[in-house]
């Protein structure tokens, strides 16, 4: 996942692990990013229009989530964020292999995005599916879930439009449930505690399959811009 602390370009929340690459991967980023992928910059590039709306993923992983709500939302464009390039290589395969012409990729820290390339008011939905929880105490300054970051989502979405985030995390799903609530800019869509039933958009996991039956648990939150 990426972001920042609360001061900007300090701490992020994520860390750049290299990983191996398969050949297979290698050739997508070669080949297909071209096509599909959108280099970071300063300024705000000319996303395409030809969409009903624009929804924005943070941190793809593999590709999975995104894969699937594209498939099933052909009018939607979805821009996915993600620092690792395994992940992004087996996606650009899949979007290829797929011929899904609404995704486009971003690879760069998801705060800076957010700061530089988004569009004030222009985003339908942002999706924060799992997010490192940065679990020890002394490492909850990475979480990327902070103030800065409530402000630039409530810049980028349009008034109406949700923020999604689902953790596996209990003590992270209070925390940032905890920051949601008390930002009078948002409205919580779920209970009392902020958990929300699951959208019918979002993937089930495998991994989130097997802990499940396991009687692990994932907290879902919404929250709506006013």
């Amino acid at each position: 996942m990426s972001g920042h602390d609360q001061i900007a370009g300090s701490i992020k929340s994520f860390v750049r692990r290299s990983g191996r690459m398969t050949p297979a991967q290698k050739n997508a980023l070669k080949i297909y990013w071209p096509i599909y992928g959108i280099e970071f910059s300063q300024s705000q590039p000319d996303f395409p229009s030809d969409f009903a709306a624009l929804k924005l993923e943070i941190g793809i992983g593999n590709g999975d989530a995104i894969i699937d709500m594209a498939t099933t939302d052909p009018g939607s464009l979805y821009l996915g964020i993600e620092v690792h390039e395994p992940g992004i290589g087996r996606c650009l395969n899949i979007i290829h292999q797929q011929e899904l012409g609404n995704i486009r990729l971003i690879k760069h820290d998801a705060v800076e995005v957010l700061e530089n390339m988004i569009v004030p008011g222009s985003l339908d939905r942002i999706l924060l599916f799992f997010p490192d929880p940065w679990h020890k105490k002394r490492h909850h300054k990475r979480r990327i879930v902070n103030q800065h970051f409530r402000d630039l989502v409530c810049r980028a979405l349009k008034p109406g439009a949700s923020i999604h985030v689902a953790t596996d995390w209990q003590n992270y799903a209070e925390f940032i449930a905890a920051q949601f609530l008390a930002d009078a800019r948002f409205m919580n869509e779920g209970d009392a505690s902020g958990y929300a039933e699951v959208p019918a958009y979002r993937p089930l996991t495998r991994f989130e399959q097997r802990g499940r039956k396991l009687g692990h648990g994932v907290w879902d939150l919404v929250f709506t811009k006013k």
